[in-house]
């Protein structure tokens, strides 16, 4: 039987926020690129062009998740171009490779050194971290 050792909670909150972190820049990855996953059917119809439905009715087919989702997305653009470099580009590295599910990665914009590497990307994380906290995403 192995003995587990019980958390505090700020090691459980800790965990949390960096889970949560991984997913919202995984997701932000995607949608950077302009991708959107599918809920229901478009609101948009190819006959008539820019002619859009009733969002009144449109909860069932998703349409105000896509504005919560576009509207957290776009704050966390916003977050991330304002840090500052090499943490910026840790950041943009460490999305990418969240999205398409790589657990080793690397950039020619971040250090050689797997140590420095470390340092700048727990560097990055942990200051997006206090600016998606202080910004109510997180």
């Amino acid at each position: 039987m192995i003995a587990e050792h019980p958390q505090s909670y700020a090691e459980m909150l800790a965990a949390d926020r960096a889970a949560s972190l991984d997913d919202i820049l995984s997701r932000w990855h995607s949608w950077q690129g302009g991708y959107k996953d599918v809920r229901g059917f478009k609101g948009r119809a190819l006959v008539v062009g820019d002619f859009r439905i009733s969002r009144q009715y449109d909860s069932d087919n998703g349409a105000l998740d896509d504005e919560i989702e576009d509207a957290t997305m776009r704050s966390v653009d916003f977050e991330v171009s304002e840090m500052k470099e090499p943490h910026r580009s840790a950041i943009y590295a460490l999305a990418r490779a969240l999205n398409i599910g790589l657990m080793v990665f690397s950039s020619p914009r971040l250090p050689a050194d797997p140590k420095e590497k470390h340092l700048v990307i727990n560097t990055a994380r942990g200051i997006l971290v206090a600016r998606l906290v202080e910004a109510g995403i997180l």
